[in-house]
């Protein structure tokens, strides 16, 4: 018999608003689609529906049996006829229960196997996604889609399925042998069930009310937990004095909380009096119907009739009130269907071509030609942007913030595809070569370095798995980062933290740097790669790029003046076109867009330090301007 809250503890029983407002539409491919990932273990599904139907049944015998123990073996005085059923009985039971752990185990095996490739197909779809998908999708929802979703899909197939099927078949067997006993007494037991149906609902409305608002408080506390216990936060809160302030707010949440968890706990504990109270009705009345029956009107009613009728009863309470929480349990599980498959429907924006382009030459030469783009339709990011890196060769990007420069250099990846014209790599559209090709053979050190969780070693490995030592120390003597690794007491096998979190900013933009030397790419491309660290770290970044991008195809993406210089040619855009090419000297000399970031940027990158001098053969004009 279930107790307060009748199986809907945690508010299983009740749809939440947001639940109610975005109901999902069940239609028949819906239901098609989701039979489609049971099909592969159809033949599993038959054994464990067999194994519900027959433990089911045999549930319901020993009530049965109940019933001819009292009237055979005790009242018969039958000791050879009692020990029969009684061995019986429990041999029925066991072998229920013996069923029934073989059915949980299968049936948790294909849940696991349905989530199993579930997870897959969706880890292999996120892959696919464009990484227009990542920067707008919320990346908590992705991991919720991957994760919680998935798992709930779990809980559907062991849970609200069999769930279903097994009360069902209880309710149904419960009631064809309580007409069978007795027609009347069988009336008299359906019209008691809802006395102890509607107090159990009112029971679980109470109940999810106050967990919802319970939830609602411990949000609350989690949230104030994040905010001041995070490294950033407790920083933010001891310089600003505000421990007192920040403790008051949290002993007031953390004090409502315990005050709705206490009404939480009382409410089911007063409800569960008037449920035990009309529990014991449904037995009572047909005591005292059975007796008068048995005494009045039927001789051959008997006391083991009563009592099979009793217990069949009670095994009806259960089933009834699942029954009547499945539209909310099946609209839970469908929805979360539907949040899966709106996943893998969307559609995958950068597919590799079917028909692949082999490039005659692979020398990273890159060229742009009449090239437009834009994130969405309301804000053009790039307008008719030509240019050709030839190999070998290099070329700096600049521009004001938000212009443009990051833009272009997703697009040789095909990070994102052009919305017109077309890019160039070793004289192909992008978008004929084979993905993998094409992003093996451009390396990109971004002003946000990604380490993983993990070792030094096992970060250079990301883009060269076979690497050898000898290797691994090279790539780092290049990125001028051997040093620092030198020093390091387990060397190559020191571990970094969380996103690098045990490095300085410089240390993990050298070694993101040695890590793409390891992939050897024929072009490199270094997107404002020291922009966020400071002189000394991006002395020895500099140190480190200066002999690279001489010897390769590279693009730069800058904002210090010595980065610049260290660049074949200068490519100036402002509001997502090329407003000016050249050199330095000549760029200054024009007096235009580049001589303006020259005044109001670059020039305090060298003044005043010794981070850039220049030698006699260098054009110093623009050192000394009007």
């Amino acid at each position: 018999m279930p107790g307060p809250g009748g199986g809907m503890r945690g508010g299983r029983g009740f749809l939440t608003e947001e639940e109610k407002a975005n109901k999902p539409k069940v239609t028949w491919p819906l239901i098609k689609r989701i039979l489609s990932y049971i099909k592969p273990y159809w033949k599993q599904m038959a054994i464990v529906l067999l194994c519900i139907v027959v433990s089911s049944v045999l549930g319901l015998l020993p009530s049965v049996l109940t019933g001819k123990i009292i009237d055979k073996g005790l009242i018969g005085r039958d000791l050879k006829m009692l020990i029969t059923l009684i061995v019986v009985s429990l041999a029925v039971t066991l072998g229920s229960h013996l069923i029934g752990v073989g059915e949980s185990y299968l049936n948790n095996w294909i849940a696991q196997h349905i989530s199993f490739d579930m997870r897959n197909k969706m880890y292999r779809h996120l892959q696919k996604m464009s990484q227009r998908f990542y920067t707008t999708n919320n990346q908590g929802d992705i991991i919720t889609r991957m994760t919680s979703d998935i798992s709930g899909v779990e809980r559907v197939v062991t849970s609200t399925f069999t769930s279903i099927l097994s009360n069902t078949i209880t309710l149904i067997c419960a009631i064809v042998i309580m007409f069978r006993q007795n027609p009347i007494l069988a009336l008299v037991g359906m019209l008691v069930i809802p006395l102890f149906v509607i107090p159990t609902r009112m029971a679980g409305k109470t109940r999810w009310k106050l967990t919802q608002e319970s939830q609602e408080c411990s949000d609350q506390v989690n949230g104030i937990l994040n905010e001041t216990l995070s490294v950033s936060g407790q920083l933010l809160v001891k310089l600003f004095g505000k421990e007192a302030y920040e403790y008051e707010k949290y002993r007031s949440v953390n004090n409502k909380m315990i005050r709705l968890n206490i009404r939480e706990s009382m409410a089911g504990r007063w409800f569960m009096v008037i449920i035990q109270t009309f529990s014991g009705i449904g037995p009572m009345l047909l005591y005292l119907v059975g007796g008068i029956m048995m005494m009045k009107y039927d001789s051959n009613l008997s006391v083991g009739d009563i009592t099979v009728l009793v217990a069949l009863l009670g095994r009806m309470y259960g089933p009834v009130n699942s029954l009547l929480n499945i539209q909310v349990e099946w609209i839970r599980s469908m929805a979360l269907f539907t949040r899966i498959f709106e996943y893998y429907d969307m559609p995958v924006e950068i597919e590799n071509p079917e028909n692949p382009v082999e490039p005659e030459m692979n020398d990273g030469r890159v060229e742009f030609k009449n090239v437009d783009f834009a994130y969405d339709p309301e804000r053009q990011i790039l307008k008719n942007v030509s240019f050709t890196l030839e190999s070998g060769r290099s070329v700096a990007i600049v521009g004001p913030s938000g212009s443009g420069k990051s833009t272009m250099i997703n697009l040789i990846p095909r990070l994102y595809d052009v919305n017109s014209g077309e890019v160039f790599f070793n004289g192909v559209d992008v978008r004929e070569l084979d993905l993998n090709y094409l992003r093996s053979n451009i390396g990109i050190v971004s002003q946000e370095t990604y380490l993983f969780n993990g070792t030094i070693r096992d970060n250079l490995l990301y883009a060269k798995p076979d690497a050898t030592e000898e290797e691994l120390i090279e790539a780092c003597r290049k990125a001028n980062i051997y040093d620092f690794i030198e020093k390091q007491e387990k060397g190559f096998d020191a571990m970094v933290g969380n996103r690098g979190l045990k490095l300085s900013g410089g240390e993990k933009q050298r070694i993101s740097i040695a890590r793409v030397l390891l992939k050897d790419p024929a072009l490199l491309i270094f997107d404002e790669a020291t922009s966020a660290l400071d002189s000394i770290s991006e002395q020895k970044i500099q140190d480190a790029i200066d002999p690279i991008i001489a010897e390769r195809t590279s693009i730069l993406i800058a904002h210090r003046l010595s980065t610049i210089l260290a660049a074949d040619e200068i490519l100036v855009i402002k509001d997502g076109e090329i407003v000016e090419r050249g050199q330095h000297a000549e760029l200054v000399k024009r007096g235009g867009v580049y001589a303006e970031l020259y005044e109001t940027q670059f020039s305090k990158a060298i003044i005043g330090s010794e981070e850039f001098v220049p030698t006699e053969t260098e054009d110093t004009d623009y050192l000394n301007m009007d």
